[in-house]
């Protein structure tokens, strides 16, 4: 509190004082009697209101008020009545109001024998840009906490109410007593000392100003920013020293904060595997990591401050202004290369493959790009040796397919020798083994012919096969037609397509063997359709005397019989027979996704 400062200051000393406190604060302030005249005012507040301060001593405030007098007068009467801090807000009053328009006035009474009024003008928050407010605010909100007057031996003359009621005191409990010697600082040795080594400075004309901890009630503590500031006479000799302080325990808990986060930034870019560059505006690197030092062969100190250029081959450079300046038109986050392969630079002049992310990142200073660079030199050589290994299997696949082709038409030939001298129920016999065996051929075939080792083309296939039945029965005079009916590309995985040709094979020798008798005339139709994306049906049917109803396939005792339901079991398929109308085959089966789908 600023006690003893009555009208038309009548204290000395007190006159003093509270003209010490009027000229350590930053902005425009005076001190207001009970009556609502002016005690006292600093050089800031005569400019605001285009006076002398002398001329304003003992002026009532509504002849020279900052702000319209029905605005500022309630609040200061509400403040010498309660003693709470109050506010009021307007235009200026003075001509030529200054250029930030509203003004804020706040008032806080200060002394009690009579009370008077600290009054304190600024521009108003809401008239500044945005990172400015946020500064003003914190000074407004505790320019009113921590102010006092000091002797220059230290001793404590004056301190307002704020700092007394936040540690629980009374100013009594501190007037008279040296500054390091009251209950905010005797916590710690060290504070004190601190303390009172800026007092004897402060008293020698250094003004001081540092960060400290504060204890408040209950033994809670604050971090403040303290200021000491001497203050001389008429003759030049210090009479006073003015203490000042605002609450900056946000601001440290924030730096703290924003300390920690970076730390924890640095130990992220630190132990990142991969070189981490940050490139400002111009390209220049303001950011490198370990990876980089490690990739590059570069010291940190090296690469800091130049242009990303340094780090690429010779003949990319020329180029990478305009594309770096491109790219800074609409930066945003991708793979640098494309399909492109980069290269990059090392400091012994060597090139290696290395893979780039771009990332934009805003700073206050303008879009940054934080580059990840990796090298791929190693991915690169895996990649060719499971390329050349894929290519050597590919070549050995094919030669196996081609072989066991040839071999399959070997065992053809060799049963169709066989079968020349044979009666005739084994020649039959033996013809069918024969297109058993062709059937299985064929898919070698087409597998060596395709260089696709992984599906069949079933529709192709089936073509072929049907081509092959053709052939063998052109010099039979056969009473049948065989049609195929296959469009488009249906492809078949390998573990299936052996087993459908061999069924198909199965079921249309049986049409041949039973359905048309005594030189019956007729068609054979080999169909395949596809149901949806990923299934299709194969279909043998014919228009003769249709499948005797005692013949059931897997139960009957021939050997085609037999072979269907294993067959379409193999290919993981189901089969159904239709008896209307001749005999009608269906096989449902999966297909496989075609190349390059």
């Amino acid at each position: 509190m600023l006690k003893d400062l009555p009208s038309g200051s009548s204290s000395e000393t007190s006159a003093v004082d509270g003209r010490a406190v009027l000229q350590a604060l930053p902005m425009a302030a005076a001190l207001i009697d009970d009556q609502l005249r002016y005690i006292d005012v600093n050089p800031d507040f005569a400019a605001l209101v285009r006076s002398d301060t002398v001329a304003l001593t003992g002026k009532a405030v509504e002849a020279v008020p900052p702000i319209d007098p029905e605005r500022l007068l309630p609040p200061l009467r509400e403040s010498l009545t309660t003693g709470r801090q109050t506010r009021a807000s307007g235009p200026g009053s003075a001509e030529e109001s200054p250029p930030a328009g509203e003004l804020e006035c706040r008032c806080q009474a200060v002394g009690s024998a009579p009370p008077c009024v600290l009054l304190v003008v600024t521009p108003a928050t809401g008239d500044a840009p945005p990172a400015q407010q946020g500064r003003l605010k914190g000074v407004l909100d505790n320019i009113f906490a921590f102010v006092g007057v000091l002797a220059p031996d230290g001793t404590l003359l004056e301190a307002n109410r704020a700092p007394l009621e936040a540690a629980g005191i009374t100013l009594q409990d501190v007037r008279g007593r040296r500054f390091w010697d009251c209950y905010w600082w005797t916590f710690d040795q060290n504070v004190r000392e601190r303390i009172q080594q800026a007092v004897e400075r402060a008293a020698e004309g250094a003004t001081q100003r540092f960060d400290i901890t504060k204890r408040l009630a209950g033994n809670t503590f604050v971090t403040i920013d303290l200021m000491l500031s001497p203050m001389r006479d008429d003759r030049g000799t210090i009479s006073h020293l003015v203490y000042s302080a605002i609450d900056v325990s946000a601001r440290k808990e924030g730096e703290a904060a924003l300390l920690r986060s970076e730390q924890r930034f640095r130990q992220v870019v630190e132990s990142a595997p991969d070189g981490l560059a940050m490139v400002d505006m111009a390209g220049r690197m303001v950011l490198v990591n370990a990876g980089m030092e490690s990739i590059f062969g570069y010291a940190r100190s090296e690469m800091l401050g130049n242009g990303i250029e340094m780090l690429m081959p010779e003949r990319h450079r020329p180029a990478h202004g305009a594309l770096f300046q491109g790219y800074m038109g609409a930066p945003s986050a991708r793979d640098m290369a494309g399909r492109r392969e980069l290269y990059a630079r090392r400091s012994d002049g060597s090139e290696f493959p290395v893979e780039i992310g771009l990332n934009p990142i805003p700073t206050e200073t303008g879009t940054m790009v934080l580059a990840t660079i990796q090298d791929v030199t190693t991915r690169k050589a895996d990649r060719r040796m499971i390329e050349k290994a894929l290519e050597e299997k590919t070549i050995l696949l094919h030669e196996i397919h081609h072989r066991v082709k040839n071999n399959l038409q070997v065992i053809s030939s060799l049963l169709n020798l066989q079968a020349r001298g044979a009666e005739p129920g084994v020649a039959g016999a033996l013809a069918e083994s024969q297109g058993r065996v062709k059937a299985m051929a064929l898919i070698h075939q087409l597998l060596y012919e395709r260089n696709d080792f992984s599906q069949v083309d079933l529709s192709a296939y089936l073509r072929r096969l049907c081509a092959l039945f053709q052939e063998g029965y052109r010099g039979n005079r056969a009473n049948f037609a065989l049609r195929v009916d296959a469009p488009g590309e249906i492809f078949l995985s390998l573990q299936s397509a052996v087993p459908c040709g061999l069924l198909v094979n199965e079921l249309v020798t049986n049409a041949v063997k039973h359905a048309f008798p005594e030189q019956r005339a007729g068609h054979i139709d080999v169909g395949l359709v596809a149901t949806d994306d990923g299934h299709c049906v194969i279909s043998v049917a014919d228009d003769g005397i249709g499948l005797p109803a005692d013949v059931i396939p897997g139960v009957s005792s021939s050997l085609g019989m037999q072979l269907i339901p294993l067959l379409a079991e193999q290919a993981n398929g189901e089969w159904t027979v239709h008896r209307e109308h001749g005999t009608r085959f269906e096989l449902h089966i999966a297909t496989a996704a075609a190349e390059g789908a």
